[in-house]
């Protein structure tokens, strides 16, 4: 303790002997550096509690600030940069995205899926930067270059029917992360949630729940989904959430096999088996990037006229949509994913769907 007063005592006298010196050079760095570490110092007992990953923490949240402060167009140019190497040297999942873009569009030529594959690249370095601007981005800005449309419809729908929960489809389709900023277009009329799947890293999670409720939106762990929509629905909350189900399941999760983009695909039903139970509004949202920075949200109710036959007709729709989306601009979709790589004649040697339930076979050993 003595020593640290005795450094505090020499930082004070710094300050002092300079004041006029540093009013005359207008050297306000020298101060601040000085009144930092005097700070730094004073404190060092509670910076002691923090433990290493609570520093790492702070530091990454303090340079995604920083970084989120830059004009947006010095972050895309940042993005072009990143990009040649992203692209080129290091080739990032590079074979998977081109071993999904040539199964899904078969009836293109190379040239084609290489356009594509490149515009997929330089759109994933803009989701990046866009991402970390939305930490400083105003209210205002982010009104500009997000919009949604088509809420009217759905505010009509759940007042008709008495409904007080809405389930909105999307996909991992342009800037997905924009979408949490929702809560300020529908103000009181509705709260606004979203589904997440709790990321490994404990510093990245704890980043991205602080960016996605930082408009208002609420963050729900997928695990506590149920338990929360039911508390939601008692409490008579109206309520829009947002359900990302376009990545691949688990395998104790696929209860559905579905063509989408000429392949057999398993696709999450367990948002449609919420959605029945508790009788939500549903709708798909159709996501469009006009151009650079700036995408638009369209609301679709779902129409399952027709599709009462089949066993999950919500999921079927979904999927449908979705692929009619990527479509109209293929290189927005996040192609590094490895959507395919579980087939369901892996599924059926390995696993059996016993009363909805997806269970291990039991081998002749058993």
């Amino acid at each position: 303790m003595q020593d640290k007063r005795d450094i505090q005592q020499v930082i004070l006298f710094f300050i002092e002997a300079n004041e006029e010196k540093m009013k005359e050079r207008t050297l306000f760095l020298e101060r601040n550096f000085a009144c930092l570490l005097f700070l730094v110092i004073s404190h060092a007992e509670y910076l002691s509690i923090y433990n290493k990953k609570n520093m790492i923490y702070h530091l990454i949240r303090s340079l995604w600030k920083l970084m989120s402060l830059l004009p947006m167009w010095i972050l895309y140019f940042i993005s072009d940069l990143v990009y040649f190497p992203l692209y080129y040297v290091v080739r990032y999942r590079r074979k998977v995205v081109r071993k999904n873009l040539v199964k899904s569009f078969p009836e293109k030529e190379e040239k084609e899926i290489v356009r594509i594959e490149k515009g997929f690249y330089s759109w994933f370095c803009d989701y990046v930067v866009e991402t970390i601007k939305i930490r400083s981005m105003n209210e205002k800005e982010m009104r500009e270059r997000m919009t949604f449309d088509g809420l009217e419809e759905i505010y009509a729908q759940m007042e008709a029917k008495g409904q007080t929960l809405c389930f909105a489809y999307l996909g991992h389709y342009c800037n997905w992360e924009w979408v949490a900023s929702l809560p300020l277009w529908t103000g009181d009329k509705l709260h606004c949630a979203q589904i997440y799947h709790p990321l490994e890293n404990e510093t990245m999670n704890k980043l991205f729940l602080e960016q996605r409720s930082r408009f208002g939106a609420e963050n729900i762990a997928m695990n506590d989904t149920l338990r929360r929509m039911i508390t939601l629905k008692k409490e008579g909350q109206k309520t829009i959430i947002g359900f990302i189900a376009d990545q691949t399941p688990h395998w104790n999760s696929i209860h559905l096999w579905m063509d989408f983009f000429n392949q057999e695909t398993p696709v999450f039903t367990g948002t449609e088996r919420i959605a029945k139970q508790l009788d939500a509004c549903l709708c798909y949202i159709d996501m469009q990037r006009p151009r650079r920075g700036y995408y638009k949200a369209h609301f679709k109710l779902m129409d399952l006229a027709g599709k009462t036959t089949s066993e999950f007709p919500i999921t079927e729709t979904y999927m449908r949509l979705l692929e009619e989306t990527i479509k109209q601009a293929p290189s927005y979709w996040l192609w590094s994913h490895n959507r395919w790589k579980r087939s369901r004649e892996k599924f059926e040697s390995r696993f059996q769907i016993i009363n909805g339930k997806v269970v291990l076979k039991k081998t002749g050993n058993e």
